[in-house]
């Protein structure tokens, strides 16, 4: 089916049940038909502030000084970022992990899958991102308000956001996938489908770095920082 006759089929159904349909239960995701744009373990010894992508690709990160590296939780090693007060001044750099841009980075016209493994007792904060509300070219982000996940992808034809029906701010780890494709956009929660959203968002390519652990352009007083406050295990960006 063309990418075209798959949104004129999408368009009265999309307008008649206000984007969003959630799922029950669907069948585990087969990760070996994702191709690895970035791979970053997160298994870095204490210190260090190079987050190292195992892809070969070369799209290594710089980890802020306030992120705890070296964080070992039920037997798996990550990043811890401390609580911050929501939207209480200074802004904090160091909070954060960065990626400068790459083109792989963005998700273009292609379907587009963002892993991650976390775990928190929280429920508020931005875990990975590229781009920010008004960027130009859009922007991606993984959020997790009320300790519900929420999956975001604004394009040139417009945004699609899906939320988990299940909070996972109980203190496990939990593996989270958000998938953007030319029907829609698919949270998965542990290998089972939580939410889909259906229309095409359109190309998404920005000049911004891809941000782990809050915001890169923000003050606390205009735009909050939205700090991610929790562990996290690895990132996985992949298409198909």
């Amino acid at each position: 089916m063309s990418l075209s006759t798959s949104r004129g089929r999408r368009t009265g159904f999309i307008s008649a049940l206000a984007l969003v349909a959630v799922a029950a239960v669907a069948a585990p995701v087969d990760a070996s038909s994702v191709t690895p744009v970035a791979s970053w373990s997160m298994n870095e010894s204490r210190g260090a502030r190079t987050m190292v992508d195992g892809t070969g690709h070369g799209l290594h990160g710089s980890i802020g000084r306030e992120v705890g590296t070296g964080t070992t939780v039920s037997g798996s090693t990550g990043y811890r970022f401390e609580r911050l007060e929501p939207d209480r001044p200074p802004a904090r750099p160091g909070h954060i992990v960065t990626v400068p841009d790459h083109r792989a980075l963005d998700p273009g016209d292609r379907t587009y899958v963002v892993t991650v493994r976390l775990r928190t007792v929280y429920h508020f904060g931005n875990i990975v991102q590229k781009g920010q509300a008004t960027s130009a070219g859009g922007n991606f982000k993984l959020q997790i308000p009320s300790g519900r996940v929420e999956c975001l992808f604004r394009g040139s034809r417009g945004s699609r956001a899906v939320f988990a029906r299940t909070r996972i701010n109980d203190g496990r780890w939990h593996t989270v996938e958000c998938e953007r494709g030319p029907e829609g956009v698919t949270l998965r929660i542990d290998g089972r489908t939580e939410a889909r959203a259906y229309g095409w968002v359109g190309t998404i390519d920005n000049s911004w770095p891809l941000a782990i652990g809050g915001k890169v352009d923000c003050d606390q007083v205009d735009v909050g920082c939205d700090y991610y406050a929790g562990d996290i295990d690895r990132i996985d960006i992949g298409t198909r």
